[in-house]
């Protein structure tokens, strides 16, 4: 599976995507312990879902799609349900940013979707608990992507890093040892996605979003020494897999926060440079980041990458105008390389179930426009 064009601009997006009303209320029955067949209904369900998004992707234009991540409950906690060790508890998170606004954080902690997320903690040895859940996820996008015209095709999954966020450890006796055992325990998972293959995103928000949340009080230079570290058992889960079929996504959280503590994505591209993947997904259509383009005027891109800036914001119901996106494109393929730039979504649409701060019917026509504004930089790069 390709992750360069030198013809046009590709399109994507981050991985999560609406979900069918039905499938939604049977993945909630199924996190809140209500018995659900799973084989005849919530399995079957899933499979017509992928398809469904699929087409739709195709049909607004998307070159490189995915599942929509129709089989996980979030992008991160359905590690729960895949690797065991994980009958422990955890605590709340601290979201930096938010202290300061605490009827602002009432709202965002009241969504439905995030208030039902299943988060709990490491409590011994981590082991591989459904070593299906990702072949299951490969076969269902590979017949999905049967006579469709797409130009690539994506599978994503958790970060050791950011799995150490949203799970606390109460087994391990330091934080690395707890990494690496993550690292470890999900190899198998990003290897059936790789030699199927299909491209492996590696959703990494550890990166960024750890800097406010799970590392909120540490000073930036001890963040680095461990975001490093984060990439170091990153890199060692992925040893075996070819960069050029890896992507990552930098993510500094997917909430209506004011977002004033996100860390500077100067402060970490050096960190994030040093992972085994080839291309770079970002956020850099919302209003904290979108100047970030600038970066790249004296930033050298390294060779064999290939940045994935989100062109699309993922929280707000606005549908950027077509030229806007070629404009956003434009940017960063002066700087980097027409062949080096993607045109991507700042996060996820669906990042957990239930989630709906952008309509669906927008989500499509937002992906439509994004669609639209490559074809005008196309013109403009490849005259």
């Amino acid at each position: 599976m390709t992750m360069r064009s030198t013809e046009r601009f590709l399109t994507t997006h981050t991985g999560s995507l609406p979900r069918p009303d039905d499938l939604i209320r049977a993945m909630f029955a199924k996190e809140e312990g209500v018995p659900i067949d799973r084989d005849a209904l919530l399995a079957a369900r899933i499979v017509a879902a992928v398809g469904e998004i699929v087409g739709r992707q195709v049909a607004a234009g998307v070159d490189l799609v995915n599942d929509g991540e129709m089989s996980k409950p979030s992008y991160a906690t359905y590690v729960k349900d895949r690797l065991s060790g994980f009958d422990g508890s955890s605590k709340p998170f601290r979201y930096q940013d938010l202290d300061e606004f605490p009827a602002l954080a009432k709202k965002v902690f009241g969504d439905p979707g995030r208030a039902r997320r299943k988060t709990p903690g490491c409590n011994a040895a981590l082991g591989i608990k459904d070593a299906g859940a990702a072949t299951i996820d490969v076969a269902n996008l590979k017949r999905a992507l049967t006579g469709v015209r797409a130009a690539g095709a994506f599978l994503s999954a958790a970060s050791p890093g950011v799995i150490s966020l949203f799970f606390a450890n109460g087994h391990y006796p330091n934080h690395q040892a707890y990494l690496y055992a993550i690292a470890d325990a999900m190899r198998h998972e990003y290897e059936t996605i790789a030699k199927s293959g299909l491209v492996l995103q590696i959703d990494c928000p550890d990166l960024a979003m750890g800097r406010h949340i799970q590392f909120a009080d540490l000073p930036l230079a001890e963040f680095r020494t461990m975001a490093q570290l984060h990439v170091e058992a990153l890199n060692h889960a992925l040893s075996n897999i070819p960069p050029e079929q890896v992507r990552l996504h930098l993510c500094w959280g997917n909430y209506e926060g004011p977002h004033h503590h996100d860390v500077a994505l100067a402060d970490i591209i050096d960190i994030v440079f040093l992972v085994r993947a080839a291309g770079i997904s970002f956020e850099a259509a919302n209003p904290r980041h979108a100047h970030e383009w600038a970066l790249f005027e004296t930033v050298k891109l390294p060779d064999g990458k290939v940045l994935i800036p989100g062109v699309l914001e993922s929280k707000s119901n606005f549908i950027e105008h077509p030229e806007l996106i070629a404009q956003r494109i434009a940017r960063y393929a002066r700087l980097v390389g027409r062949e080096n730039v993607i045109a991507g979504s700042d996060c996820g649409y669906g990042t957990w179930v239930g989630q709906a701060a952008v309509d669906p019917d927008v989500v499509w026509a937002k992906l439509a426009s994004m669609a639209e504004g490559a074809r005008i930089a196309s013109r403009q790069f490849w005259p």
